[in-house]
């Protein structure tokens, strides 16, 4: 289970007070001193900020969002073979503080932002993914939402959003072990829980504060068992030393839990970055072997090389084969 933040600070919009939202998480942390701003950037983008300092006690950024409720999918993310892709980010960073994570080279601050205009959210995506097309729509790419699911409730109200329009695919990726927070929802056939796995040794050494592996697997049975649709995500898959013996070893614990055959399909996906969020992330974790390994950097992009790529792919697709069919198996098409 995720334990969830005590936020000593609230910064609050004006614009964002009144909002049911706004007024559900003020309830929460009634002790949390409230400091009210005009524009949630004058805190968020703050320059000079020390990251490390802030993942020690996060501050709660309560703020409105005014435009750029959808975005286009990015090359970096699969899209599971549908022209139509979008994702959006009701919250801006994570609970947790993967070493690996983007995050860090893409926001100035460590502290977390909520958009308490949640159905601002859901009114922008009825306009833009209309029915005469499928479409493929990802929530939790900047955060983790099933985490705080018990303080924002964002998960159930794009399920309620799903349940109404079937053309639209939603797909809420988590590293949580917070199953119980859907308990009372009824799954939906066009929702996917994501799960992202990692071998042991990488969770316990660098997905900081997220649950253990064993946790995650725990929670993918209970969805399973509740009626989710579920799928498995091997990505970013780490080059690290004995990466082949701790994925072997992940792949083996995880079909000692999660069911093979109710599984949609598993994502694969080595490490890769945009070099400008590389930058940030080496200055900000100088001391991490993740950040400074030797990435070959392409393309305003830095990963592994081709041959690197291709072997990790192809050794971790190998080792699923035991458990799954290949049709299951979806490697990201990434390549410098």
């Amino acid at each position: 289970m995720t334990t969830l933040p005590v936020f000593s600070h609230l910064y609050i919009e004006e614009a964002a007070r009144s909002l049911p939202l706004a007024e559900q998480i003020r309830a929460r942390f009634p002790k949390a001193v409230e400091v009210s701003i005009a524009n949630y950037k004058e805190v968020f983008n703050r320059p000079r900020q020390r990251w490390d300092h802030q993942r020690q006690s996060l501050k709660l950024i309560i703020a409105k969002r005014r435009d750029a409720f959808l975005y286009q999918g990015s090359s970096f993310v699969p899209n599971f073979a549908h022209d139509r892709f979008y994702y959006t980010t009701p919250i801006l960073n994570c609970l947790y503080g993967c070493e690996y994570c983007y995050l860090q080279g893409m926001f100035p601050s460590a502290n977390m932002v909520v958009f308490a205009n949640d159905q601002d959210f859901i009114t922008a995506a009825e306009n833009t993914l209309t029915s005469d097309t499928p479409a493929y729509l990802c929530i939790s790419y900047d955060t983790d939402l099933l985490a705080v699911e018990q303080l924002f409730g964002y998960c159930a109200t794009w399920i309620a959003y799903a349940e109404k329009n079937p053309h639209v695919t939603i797909e809420i990726r988590t590293k949580s072990a917070n199953i119980q927070a859907l308990k009372d929802i009824t799954p939906s056939p066009n929702v996917i829980l994501a799960w992202t796995l990692s071998p042991e040794t990488i969770t316990h050494t660098y997905e900081h504060k997220t649950p253990s592996l064993q946790a995650r697997l725990e929670a993918i049975s209970i969805a399973q068992q509740q009626g989710w649709k579920v799928r498995l995500c091997f990505d970013p898959i780490l080059r690290l030393p004995n990466w082949q013996a701790n994925y072997r070893a992940l792949i083996q614990q995880t079909f000692q839990t999660v069911c093979a055959e109710q599984l949609a399909d598993i994502s694969l996906g080595v490490f890769r970055i945009a070099s400008g969020y590389r930058k940030a992330l080496q200055e900000r974790s100088p001391q991490s072997k993740l950040a400074t390994y030797p990435y070959k950097v392409e393309n305003s992009a830095a990963s592994y090389t081709k041959e690197q790529t291709e072997e990790m792919l192809d050794y971790v697709s190998n080792e699923l084969l035991h458990f799954v069919p290949q049709e299951k198996i979806c490697p990201v098409p990434w390549q410098l």
